[in-house]
């Protein structure tokens, strides 16, 4: 006998969630065979499984949970992978966009409504507001596709806080002159509200995130729960605030974008989820709200739904030609603004919704708005899909370098503690470009003992294992018994032709005549490639400032803009604000790459050469700095005598901070004895 009955519409919630589950896994891999996007494939899925198709679900309370977490996951992912340089950079461009994309769609939907579809003033002017919102529902293939960082897209991404603000504002007005309660006291309760609402976000939310990050111990499990907590708290705070979740949602992907590195564990898991559950859940939840029947049911919806498609389509058609026009952008960038911001699902639906409610919309103007949104997602994800790949193409053939594609990093381990800590900096300086995987050593000596000491490293490097290969990074750990670690390290990077080592510091430095000891000198004094010596006390994530010294004449260094360019990733990937201290001869030189070169990354400029006075750094340097300083070879044209003492002094003296000293590459062609006759 049946515990329950196997009758349509499926009740059971185990059965419910099975169902879904099956929807998420197969419908993307039978429609893309036909080349039809995956996001295509979960709304039209759907719209089968739905109350308006085959009634198989219903859209109940769990539906409806399920797909509110995945909008705001959107949103929050969305705010998380905005590149906040590139937003600054081009935040005027996006305020342009944001204000063109709810101009014009209501210049023409106003108009359209009012004469053709007869609507009164106060519903045409609400109904039209519907047209300037839209969903980045097509994000996720964006993403996928790697075109996130393309000016095309981040004002796209700007200018949905314009817009939605601005359409949200409209509706207030709306609602509060229907309601007789828009007076002063309202406008000064609302701007009030969201006053707080961005201090508690904006300043509250990194607060209490670095405070986490540096004090709670504990699996990455444990840190994903506590982002997605905030991401929560501050949609509801969004919502007590006059606004809607998803802003709530955007903003704490903002707020705490510069805590989760974009190549880290917890960044992986946050989409892992996202991409493989809540999303899915939230397209199947807009595909089961749209009744096709609606089209058949009289000439009213017919002539509806076909008069605000088109209409919406249009505006945010020509609200991206535009675009285009005022900032030189190609036909493909064109298509991609478009594409993303031609989707319309959330804000759309809560217009129109107030509009019904409030009985200045009839059941007509609401089916033809969920016809609008069912319609419109199709068209985002085809041209999003289409253009955004032809984009991508054309990046990938023209940012490649030979550089960035033959990088290997070397992580040679001893202490245990490190490990995580060496392998994340590994993983923020490695580049997307390369295909490389992260190489973590260890180096067992040649004695009696060499094969247990074997198995104890292979436990070490088991640990990094797991920890690299948790942000989906390939790894290829390395044991090798040698007469010394100095030894064993160098032989590694000559055989794999290493071209980066990232490696501990040595806590037993204490005196000024060697520079690291035995070990590190002996590296130093016989490899030409870039060595990054760390002593890292917190997770390079929860740093608030890169304090960055350079020696004089560091910039002519042949592996200057090597080492320049990772600087820019690790103070990109932890959200840590740049500041140089170096010659004034070395900052136009630095602010030429730092302008020029991608990622675009602001920078603070210091003059400072007083190295026999490097002590004076510590006035200016919190714990929650990270100083770096420029290391050289002796023999280079960099080095000066000074820099062999700095050594001595970061032990004694930093012992409180965190650090890294960093020495560029050299030319393999030369003999360091040549560098300086």
């Amino acid at each position: 006998m049946l515990l329950f009955e196997l009758s349509l519409p499926f009740t059971e919630p185990v059965l419910v969630f099975a169902v879904v589950l099956f929807i998420i896994l197969l419908a993307p891999i039978l429609l893309n065979k036909i080349k039809i996007p995956s996001i295509i494939g979960l709304i039209v899925a759907g719209v089968v499984v739905g109350p308006n198709g085959f009634n198989v679900l219903q859209r109940g309370e769990s539906i409806e949970l399920f797909g509110t977490v995945g909008l705001l996951y959107i949103m929050f992912l969305v705010g998380l992978e905005l590149d906040i340089n590139e937003f600054k950079k081009n935040k005027f461009k996006s305020f342009f966009y944001g204000i063109s994309v709810f101009i014009i769609p209501l210049a023409i939907g106003i108009p359209v409504c009012y004469y053709f579809l007869h609507l009164e003033l106060i519903a045409s002017i609400l109904t039209a507001s519907m047209f300037a919102t839209y969903t980045l529902i097509a994000y996720p293939l964006a993403s996928r596709l790697g075109i996130t960082k393309n000016e095309a897209v981040t004002i796209v991404v700007g200018g949905i806080m314009v817009t939605d603000t601005l359409v949200l504002l409209l509706l207030a007005v709306i609602t509060g002159s229907e309601s007789g309660g828009l007076n002063p006291q309202y406008w000064i309760r609302l701007v009030s509200s969201i006053a707080v609402f961005a201090f508690v976000v904006f300043w509250g939310f990194p607060k209490v995130g670095r405070w986490f990050f540096k004090n709670i111990e504990g699996e990455n499990t444990s840190r994903y729960i506590f982002v997605l907590a905030m991401v929560f708290l501050a949609s509801f705070l969004a919502e007590l605030a006059g606004m809607e979740a998803i802003i709530g949602a955007f903003t704490a992907g903002l707020a705490l974008g510069r805590l989760i590195p974009h190549t880290s564990p917890l960044m992986n898991r946050i989409e892992f989820v996202g991409n493989a559950l809540f999303i899915p859940f939230f397209l199947i939840s807009v595909g089961m709200l749209v009744d096709l029947s609606v089209l058949f049911g009289g000439p009213e919806a017919l002539i509806v739904a076909a008069t605000l498609t088109p209409v919406a389509l249009a505006g945010k058609w020509i609200t991206a030609t535009l675009t285009q026009k005022v900032f030189g952008y190609s036909a493909l960038q064109r298509n991609v603004i478009f594409g993303l911001s031609s989707a319309h699902a959330a804000a759309t639906l809560a217009v129109i919704l107030v509009g019904f409610q409030m009985q200045l919309v009839d059941e007509n103007v609401l089916n033809g708005a969920i016809i609008l949104i069912f319609v419109t997602c199709l068209v985002s994800s085809f041209v999003t899909e289409n253009a955004g790949r032809k984009l991508a193409i054309i990046e990938s053939n023209t940012k490649l370098s030979d550089s960035d594609v033959n990088e290997k990093i070397l992580v040679p381990i001893s202490n245990p503690a490190t490990i995580e800590y060496l392998v994340d900096l590994a993983l923020i300086l490695k580049s997307t470009d390369t295909s490389h995987p992260i190489y973590p050593l260890t180096v067992v000596r040649d004695d009696d003992a060499a094969t247990e000491k074997v198995l104890v490293g292979n436990k070490m490097l088991e640990k990094a294992t797991i920890h690299a290969s948790a942000s989906e990074n390939t790894v290829q750990v390395l044991t090798r018994v040698d007469l010394n670690p100095a030894s064993g390290i160098i032989r590694t990077i000559k055989e794999l032709t290493i071209t980066d080592v990232v490696i501990g510091w040595n806590e037993k430095v204490r005196t000024s005549n060697k520079i690291f000891g035995t070990t590190l000198d002996s590296i130093l004094e016989n490899t030409h490639q870039m060595i990054w010596v760390c002593k890292l006390i917190q997770p390079i994530n929860t740093f608030v400032n890169l304090m960055v010294v350079l020696p004089p004449n560091m910039e002519i260094e042949p592996g200057f803009y090597h080492f320049v360019s990772q600087i820019k990733r690790l103070s990109q990937q932890a959200g840590a604000t740049l500041n140089f201290y170096c010659t004034s001869r070395t900052i136009p030189v630095l602010d030429k790459h730092m302008s020029e070169v991608k990622p675009a990354i602001e920078a603070a400029y210091h003059e400072f050469d007083n190295w026999e006075d490097f002590l004076v750094l510590a006035r200016e340097t919190s714990a929650d700095d990270l100083i770096i300083i420029g290391g050289a070879r002796k023999r280079t044209v960099s080095h000066d005598s000074n820099l062999d003492k700095v050594p001595s002094k970061l032990s004694r003296y930093f012992a409180a901070y965190s650090f890294i000293v960093a020495y560029p590459t050299q030319n393999p062609a030369e003999s360091l004895d040549n560098i300086i006759p």
